[in-house]
């Protein structure tokens, strides 16, 4: 029997996380890396280097595979139509990833399919950006409507004077424009949907963003006002199969309580999700392995949780150079703490791995968020706050 070839695009932490699921699944992953040293070539058995804005390396990459999937959203549409049309399987199909590559396309769906939207539009100049929010009210946020993540490509502008400070971003092509949503916190609605139009989700997540990145997630959110979670699941499903996505999508809420249904889109991401990565060790099937069925067209796992609460928190480059020299404090000081790595070289503020803690008998959400957070410290400073304080 031949199991199938799973190729990805990008060599980054969210490939690097697939290859666990492959192994125990007996499926091949092979990865398109950026670089020799990128965070999931060390994890998988055959990896290539090439340029993934190059279509002639996608081309000799994608010969070899049943399925072709991705670790992030960055490949040019129209390679990715020329692949398809060249009898390669796209998944998800460029028709549904270009609503998470460009975020004015993004905006558009989500007023199609009736969904709360926050108030926006395309600006090509700094007078619209100045009657936009004249209209809707100041500050607006404004966003390049690709390549932006992580806080990158998004600027604040506050008032018609500092529009103008905005000048050099209009370059020709038009900008998405936003009110600035009030919101009480930041969610998250997983989902997942195969070929066959089977689809799954999570519990909705509280997202924790420090600076633009996310800091910590909480599985699921806490209280939460009453239909909630359903509604937004039901959100996230509908994009889903409206769109044809195939795989893991993360739908980025704002929770909104005097709008709507209680929460507004933020963003798409069309790929496992740093949202998701609690589901690891926190839901009966994590986003991974489920990213793999998807794509694969097989049967979708359970997304129920495993334990009352997770919680999930980024471990972020500090003072530690050397991660794994603090190994032996962080895993003494935290035996149920799950603590992943990605492989990079540490820099300050950089993704470098995550901690998933699971609540034991009796624990708080608090409890559990600090187990997290305790752990995660110690790694990025090498030294234990708890004994510090104490």
């Amino acid at each position: 029997m031949t199991f199938p070839v799973i190729g990805v695009v990008g060599g980054g932490q969210l490939a690097r996380m697939m290859a666990p699921p492959a192994v125990a699944l007996g499926l091949e992953l092979r990865v398109l890396a950026e670089g020799p040293d990128v965070s999931a070539v060390a994890a998988v058995a055959k990896s290539s280097v090439g340029d993934y804005t190059n279509l002639e390396d996608l081309t000799a990459f994608a010969k070899d595979v049943d399925v072709l999937t991705f670790d992030h959203e960055h490949v040019p549409e129209q390679h990715l139509r020329a692949l398809v049309e060249a009898g390669v399987n796209v998944q998800p199909h460029p028709d549904a990833l270009r609503h998470a590559q460009d975020k004015l396309v993004m905006r558009a769906a989500v007023d199609r399919l009736g969904l709360p939207n926050p108030r926006w539009g395309a600006v090509s100049s700094v007078e619209e950006l100045r009657e936009f929010g004249e209209r809707t009210g100041w500050p607006v946020v404004l966003k390049t409507p690709r390549g932006g993540y992580d806080g990158k490509g998004v600027r604040i502008i506050d008032s018609p004077e500092d529009a103008a400070e905005a000048a050099e971003w209009f370059t020709g092509s038009a900008l998405l424009a936003e009110e600035k949503v009030p919101f009480t916190r930041e969610l998250s609605a997983l989902v997942a949907r195969s070929a066959k139009g089977e689809a799954r989700a999570w519990p909705l997540v509280h997202s924790i963003q420090v600076d633009g990145v996310c800091d910590e997630v909480i599985a699921p959110a806490q209280e939460l006002r009453a239909g909630l979670p359903r509604a937004a699941a039901e959100a996230a499903l509908q994009i889903a199969e409206e769109l044809g996505v195939t795989g893991v999508m993360a739908v980025e809420l704002f929770e909104v309580p005097d709008r709507g249904p209680g929460f507004l889109i933020n963003e798409l991401a069309m790929r496992p999700h740093n949202s998701g990565h609690w589901t690891m060790d926190g839901a009966v099937t994590g986003q991974f392995e489920q990213h793999l069925r998807a794509v694969l067209d097989l049967p979708l796992g359970d997304t129920s949780l495993a334990s009352g609460v997770v919680v999930m928190k980024n471990i972020l480059g500090g003072d530690n150079a050397d991660l794994y020299s603090a190994f032996p404090l962080a895993l003494q000081a935290e035996p149920a703490a799950k603590v992943h790595t990605y492989g990079k070289g540490v820099r300050p503020g950089r993704k470098i791995g995550h901690v998933n803690a699971i609540a034991l008998p009796g624990d708080t959400t608090a409890q559990v968020r600090e187990r997290a957070e305790r752990t995660a410290a110690i790694l990025r400073d090498g030294r234990d706050p708890r004994k510090e304080t104490s």
